[in-house]
Order: structure tokens, then sequence, then C-alpha cells
């Protein structure tokens, strides 16, 4: 029976950016996106504006984000990004206008081929499209869109597309019902 061999792992083919931009995201990451200290949301758009993310006006970001790569990541008007939120953005993450990913929630664009044997890693883009919301510890698994105005509640894992306008729960998340939303 043939054996996982993570020593026969290569990741030749991936190529995410020059390693001085990868250094020096990295660095930047480190002192104002990864830490817990409130640095002006402006501030912090700015920087991933440098890195070559393509970010709305309004956008919010709290304390202790970590993304990935921002050259991989566009967020529209308005939307707001929680703490401790991780944008695991090995490919393309696109965030709709009004989009909300609560605090914890896991953008996940990357998984491992565990059918062969070098555990080859695979990379799928995530959209969210507009007013969809994340809630807080769940998880989107690579290659997944969430579709207008869905929501995946607290805790769960989606990994199939949400429809527009509906809840998911539960892992692997399921719809429970429509979303609705009032004026006011």
């Amino acid at each position: 029976m043939i054996e996982t061999d993570l020593s026969s792992f290569t990741n030749k083919e991936y190529r995410p950016g020059s390693a001085v931009k990868r250094v020096l995201w990295y660095l930047v990451s480190l002192f104002f996106f990864r830490t817990a200290f409130p640095w002006p949301s402006g501030f912090k758009v700015v920087l991933l504006r440098l890195f070559g993310a393509r970010i709305g006006q309004g956008v919010v970001l709290k304390p202790s984000v970590a993304i990935k790569y921002p050259w991989f990541l566009a967020i529209g008007d308005h939307s707001w990004i929680g703490e401790m939120v991780w944008i695991d953005n090995l490919v393309s993450v696109s965030i709709g206008s009004n989009a909300c990913i609560s605090q914890g929630a896991m953008l996940l664009t990357g998984n491992h081929d565990y059918k062969k044997s070098r555990f080859d890693l695979m990379a799928k883009p995530i959209i969210l499209e507009k007013g969809v919301w994340i809630g807080a510890k769940s998880v989107v698994c690579p290659g997944i869109t969430c579709y207008s105005h869905s929501v995946l509640s607290v805790g769960s894992i989606a990994t199939s597309n949400l429809n527009s306008y509906s809840v998911y729960s539960g892992n692997p998340a399921k719809e429970i019902k429509s979303r609705e939303i009032l004026e006011g």
C-alpha cells in the first residue's frame, strides 16, 4: 500500500510573487495587521493597496487580521473584516460590497490532495458576493462562491456554494431558511 511521503512535497508550480515582496508583506502584516493594536482602517487600506489589493471605500479592518497575499485580494465598498479573521488567499479572494466577515472566520483557498503521496497543494478562489455575512468562527473552503446576501451562521463550514438570500448552518453547512431583509 502506498503511503504519504511529505519529504517528496514540492511547491514548484506555485508562484505567489517574488520573495522580496512576500518578505516585505510579512513584516508589514506583522506590525500593522496581525497585532491587537487598533491601527486605523484607512491606514491599513493604504498599505493593502500598496501591495496590490483592490479595496473599495469605507472598508473596516479590525485588529489581528491575517491576510496571506494582498495582491490576490479584492474588497468592495463598505465591507467589514472582523478581529482574528484569517484570509488565507493563496489565490484570488473577492469580497463584494457591504459584506461582513465576523470574528475568527477563515477563508481558505488552499488544500492538499490526500490521494497523492506527495500531498500536492491545490488552490481555488473564493468569491463572496455583495451583502454576504460570514459568521464568527465559520470556515469557507476553497472554490466556494457565497452568492448575494447569503449567510453562513456561527461556527459553520461552507463546503459547497451558498445560494443568494439564504441562511446556512452546520458542518457541512446546509440551507436552513431564506434571508429576508427589512427596511431600517
